[in-house]
């Protein structure tokens, strides 16, 4: 639920807070040129009065040099301190917007599972880019502008207050009538720029899962739907946006109103006192230079006002995302990580997604330096295990250990740094090949990685790559196929050589060749190691050390797979299903596999079939 929207104050006193003050010695510096550049427009309305006074109606050779002068010591001096001011202020504008995209990127890496489930990519990405830059924008702006146009403004005023005070209040006489008006228009701005954001982020949200959904789209001929939805939501955006340009164009339109109807004032009464000799011409020049300088610096301000509706709107989500709080963190005194190879228990441990109870009292142990295979329908709670085991997510109650010491005592690092992970989903970064390999590890030669190329099967194909080890593997990996891609990720897991390996349905979507290969680098992967391993599969996992059987988050059976088939029940009836004299059969999560013919068995028997319906699908 969203929080009431937090004040312009509030808001400025956060992002000073947290960025600004850092600034504080270049901002100051610049102020001092912001204000010098300010004054020199007020110094042009005063030269005014001189030049008409003096050179065009007394003819005053000698003041027609002077005035001559000081002009282009004004514009020379406004000149030069505007450069030096924006330069400055623009460098506070961008490294500001840097610390803030940077810092963004920290605090959402850190947050959990869930966060992720309710913050799609394209979200997040129109967040950290789209609205911190468009912060950036009107901030570079407000920095550059709003100080130097208000001090413009005050110096013109006293130049106009300086001629007569009268003419000024009447100049100024329609100010306090546009406070309302304008209240009503910046609120207008900020609510129709705070829809804009988050339809931009609608429309991030759709590119993202368009540009990684695209083989499916061309498969089932969705390019016209996707471009139709897409279309929809761009006009909707462009509706907003429009929406708030008008209110931001109303603010400035007031400021002209006001204008005109002060120098329509002035005129009847200025002219009358000219006319008549109390007021010389270049007193009025002066005056309506002036006013006529200051209402440029005061529309622009009322533009800032209203783009600052707008930026308020980022600012505020911006704002919401750090204040986010991070679930799983470290504890404040974590002890050291087991040494050697560790055992794994959860211990009656129960978590909920929502409502969904996904793990039920669950309890399981897998020995130090075995194999322990977790088998089950879709849905039994197996993948959930390695989350839990890696605290991408923390159970509501029980104990997660591993080597006998509770995961949540461990340091998240600490505690990851014990895990290696080959899943079905091989992810690749669009980097090289090389660069997904190391992850970032620093000292290690081609020769280091040559036993781990070599064990991963990935010296196979690496000779058939344009640039080897250097090799741009494109987004997500696509430039490899699957077996290459879970080859890498192997080689990768290699390479951490850590004591406890997770492996979910890794060898479940590839061919039989390339099975075959994954296959033997994954048993060179598991030697001395504690390994879990999911399986569909049951031909993958008949040689584990331990096979445990799940059903509904639940352990339902544990034990060797020939002391299983002896026992009967799910698992007993699930390796019925898939070996039914090597034909095709249904695996339990619903997709075709031709199986190897197992011996000496026979198809079941429809009560047997109706026995593992119920027991899978309820």
């Amino acid at each position: 639920m969203r929080t009431q929207p937090k004040s312009a104050p509030e808001l400025l006193r956060w992002l000073w807070r947290n960025y600004l003050h850092q600034h504080t010695g270049t901002m100051a510096f610049a102020m001092l040129f912001m204000v010098i550049e300010g004054s020199m427009v007020g110094a042009v309305s005063y030269m005014m009065q001189p030049m008409f006074d003096l050179v065009f109606v007394e003819g005053n050779a000698s003041a027609l040099k002077w005035v001559s002068v000081t002009f282009l010591v004004i514009f020379a001096v406004r000149g030069l301190s505007g450069v030096v001011q924006k330069v400055l202020l623009a460098r506070v504008s961008q490294l500001t917007a840097a610390h803030l995209r940077v810092d963004l990127m920290k605090r959402m890496v850190r947050q959990d599972t869930s966060f992720h489930q309710t913050h799609p990519p394209g979200f997040l990405i129109q967040r950290i880019q789209g609205d911190v830059g468009s912060i950036n924008i009107v901030w570079q702006g407000i920095i550059t502008g709003a100080g130097r146009d208000l001090i413009s403004l005050i110096v013109l005023i006293g130049v106009a207050v300086n001629v007569d005070l009268v003419w000024t209040a009447i100049m100024l006489v329609g100010v306090p009538l546009m406070f309302l008006p304008i209240g009503v228009a910046q609120r207008y701005v900020r609510k129709k720029a705070s829809a804009a954001r988050d339809l931009g982020a609608t429309l991030s949200t759709r590119l993202d899962e368009v540009f990684h959904g695209i083989t499916p789209i061309k498969l089932n001929r969705l390019e016209d739907y996707q471009v139709g939805r897409y279309e929809g939501h761009s006009d909707t955006f462009v509706r907003s946006e429009i929406r708030a340009s008008f209110g931001t164009a109303v603010i400035t339109g007031l400021i002209d109103i006001m204008a005109g109807i002060g120098f329509m004032g002035v005129l009847l009464y200025g002219g009358a006192e000219i006319i008549s000799g109390e007021k010389t011409v270049g007193q009025f020049m002066s005056f309506f230079t002036a006013i006529g300088l200051a209402f440029d610096p005061m529309r622009r301000l009322a533009s800032l006002s209203g783009a600052w509706q707008a930026a308020a709107a980022a600012l505020e989500r911006l704002k919401e995302l750090m204040d986010a709080p991070i679930k799983l963190t470290s504890p404040e005194n974590p002890v050291p990580a087991p040494k050697g190879l560790p055992t794994v228990d959860l211990k009656n441990v129960t978590l909920n997604y929502g409502e969904a109870r996904i793990l039920d009292d669950l309890t399981l142990h897998a020995e130090a330096g075995k194999t322990t295979a977790l088998v089950g329908a879709s849905g039994a709670g197996k993948s959930t295990i390695f989350n839990v085991l890696t605290r991408l997510v923390d159970p509501r109650e029980g104990k997660v250990q591993v080597g006998g010491v509770d995961v949540n005592r461990i340091a998240l690092d600490d505690l990851r740094d014990l895990f290696s992970v080959v899943s079905q989903e091989a992810v690749l970064f669009d980097e090289s090949l090389r660069e997904n390999i190391l992850l970032g590890r620093q000292g290690i030669s081609d020769a280091d990685l040559k036993p781990v190329l070599d064990a991963a099967h990935v010296s196979d194909f690496l000779a058939t790559l344009p640039n080897g080890l250097d090799t741009l593997v494109g987004p997500r990996g696509s430039a490899l196929s699957g077996g290459q891609r879970q080859r890498v990720i192997i080689a990768r897991a290699l390479l951490r050589n850590t004591p406890i390996l997770l492996l979910d349905e890794a060898t479940s979507a590839l061919d039989a060749q390339s099975e075959k290969v994954v296959q033997s680098a994954l048993d060179k992967l598991a030697g001395g190691r504690t390994t879990l391993v999911i399986a569909h599969r049951l031909s993958t996992i008949v040689n584990a050390d331990k096979i445990v059987v799940m059903d509904k988050g639940r352990v339902v059976d544990e034990g060797t797979h020939q002391e299983l088939l002896a026992g009967g029940g799910i698992y007993a009836d699930l390796y019925h299903l898939q070996y039914q004299g090597g034909k095709t059969v249904i695996d339990p999560k619903g997709a075709a596999a031709l199986l190897p013919r197992a011996p000496q068995l026979t198809a079941p028997e429809p009560s047997l079939m109706r026995r593992i319906a119920q027991r899978l699908f309820g």
